[in-house]
């Protein structure tokens, strides 16, 4: 039996990817975030102050329900609201011939409507030429997430924030406070938030997702449809799930209720410990059938730390190409049975190749690790920190073969490009910036001693839209604070809000020509 409808929903609509296991044919959906309307009321959160709330947790009776230790978490589980812009079209954008050969014969004008009203516009605005300004709608989202420091960090899924330009944290009780985006790792779908408070916040930890079995009791709580705290139970249905969601999928399979705004709300065991993230469900219609997915905290509290440190995630690089290892090439290899990592391809200068791995080499462990399938072995590589010095042992003419090596730094996870939020503070003001290298010199003719960021993007209609930012243009200072990395401009936005500034001020070159723009802070 084939069944082709199966969907899996994101926080903003769209469709993750299709997948097909064996002779069924689904597509995943992350949970992602509902799209609601909320009232926008900030009020500092009425709550006592706690530690880690994970530490004194009741032992819990299944026969009598999980009532005390849902209690003692609950607190530390938030919801996410987001608001953004996302393109689309004007609801009298459709074309009706007659209705225009009406308007033009007896009023001698075009039809009313956006786009006549964008041309006459730019009619005024003396510029026939400008193309029109792309049409963007604002989005409201809602997801899940859960704190893990009392002094404010939040964990979510990335696709819950993604492109957000106002972010949220709201707890249970209804106070809400903004919350700025400290780290994100698309790989992985996550997301690392702070919020500012003067009180202790309540907190969880992560738990180790490695010990947990297949039939082990697991508490899911969430923010479901956008209905509020909600918790559900059931077990682990299986572990190391690969549905082709990314490079380095590892899912825990749970049968716990999960829906659409479950996104990154906390799975937790039954000590109280977060042993994964909630992120993916299957479903023939979008709701849910008993199968969802969740980030192991053995990958999460790995990636939350680096993004908690640096801002940045550093995968380790090890520099092979790779294939499974089939029943024929296992035979062809004299390999008892299939399994480890088949290296296809050396890269020149890389880790492998100053260890002396080769083509042909079978990687069967990796640092103790066994290598049970192609797939192990990019994982383990990913959370291995650079400059770490590992074993690996390769089957290699008939034998087995141990070769030290020492991990190299994955040039995605260079600074700048591994996960920091610095554009999120460009998006509320309609800007994306990058550093300054000599690609970026040599595309908008920037001099070679010049410093400050260069401005890649300005999004329409945006505040650094109307004040005539455009791309190309180098930032210098943002207040009184010097400007040398997309780092600098989330920290002195950082620095304007704490100071309840309602715009920033910005030196701005642009032909060698400098000039103080004001822009904004966008509310």
């Amino acid at each position: 039996m084939r069944i082709n409808n199966w969907n899996i929903l994101r926080a903003d609509g769209r469709r993750a990817s299709t997948v097909t296991i064996t002779v069924t044919v689904a597509t995943v959906l992350t949970l992602g975030a509902l799209t609601v309307l909320t009232a926008a009321t900030v009020a500092e959160p009425a709550r006592a102050a706690q530690t880690h709330v994970a530490a004194d947790l009741p032992s819990v009776d299944v026969n009598h329900g999980f009532a005390d230790l849902v209690a003692a978490v609950k607190p530390a589980v938030v919801n996410i609201s987001t608001t953004g812009h996302a393109p689309g079209r004007p609801r009298l954008e459709r074309r009706i011939p007659e209705m225009e050969e009406f308007f033009d014969r007896f009023f001698g004008q075009p039809r009313p409507g956006p786009r006549h009203e964008r041309r006459r516009e730019r009619d005024r605005d003396g510029d026939r030429n400008r193309p029109p300004r792309p049409y963007q709608r604002k989005t409201t989202a809602v997801g899940s997430g859960f704190i893990i420091d009392a002094d404010g960090l939040v964990v979510t899924n990335y696709h819950v924030v993604e492109d957000a330009i106002d972010i949220e944290v709201v707890f249970d009780d209804g106070a809400r406070i903004p919350a700025t985006l400290k780290g994100h790792d698309k790989k992985t779908d996550l997301a690392l938030l702070e919020i500012r408070t003067d009180k202790p916040l309540p907190f969880v930890k992560f738990g180790d997702s490695d010990a947990a079995r297949v039939g082990d009791w697991v508490i899911a709580i969430g923010n479901p449809f956008g209905l509020g705290g909600s918790t559900t139970s059931g077990i682990i249905s299986a572990r190391g799930r690969d549905i082709q969601a990314g490079p380095l999928d590892d899912f825990i399979q749970i049968d716990a209720p999960i829906n659409r705004g479950n996104s990154g709300g906390p799975l937790f065991n039954t000590r109280g410990e977060v042993i994964g993230v909630n992120s993916v469900i299957y479903s023939p219609n979008g709701y849910n059938v008993g199968i969802g997915f969740a980030i192991p905290s053995s990958m999460a509290a790995n990636v939350i730390a680096q993004l908690r440190d640096s801002g940045v995630v550093r995968r380790g690089f090890l520099g092979v190409h790779i294939q499974a290892v089939s029943a024929e090439i296992a035979d062809n290899l004299g390999l008892d049975k299939p399994a480890g990592a088949l290296v296809t391809r050396v890269v020149e200068d890389s880790p492998a190749a100053a260890a002396g791995i080769e083509p042909g080499d079978v990687i069967l462990v990796y640092d103790g690790d066994t290598v049970a399938a192609m797939r192990d072995l990019p994982k383990l590589v990913a959370l291995t920190a650079d400059e770490t010095p590992v074993d690996l042992v390769v089957w290699r003419d008939d034998r087995r073969l141990t070769l030290r090596v020492t991990i190299g730094r994955s040039a995605e996870a260079a600074p700048g490009d591994g996960g920091l939020a610095e554009n999120a503070a460009g998006r509320r003001l309609g800007l994306t910036v990058a550093a300054l290298d000599d690609d970026a010199r040599a595309q908008y003719g920037i001099a070679a001693d010049a410093a400050g960021v260069v401005v890649t993007e300005v999004a329409p209609d945006s505040a650094a839209a109307r004040r005539g930012l455009r791309a190309g243009d180098l930032i210098r200072r943002i207040d009184k604070r010097a400007i040398d990395s997309p780092t600098d401009v989330a920290a002195a936005l950082k620095a304007s809000r704490a100071a309840d500034k309602k715009s920033l001020l910005l030196l701005v070159e642009r032909d060698r020509q400098t000039r103080f723009v004001v822009v904004p802070d966008a509310e």
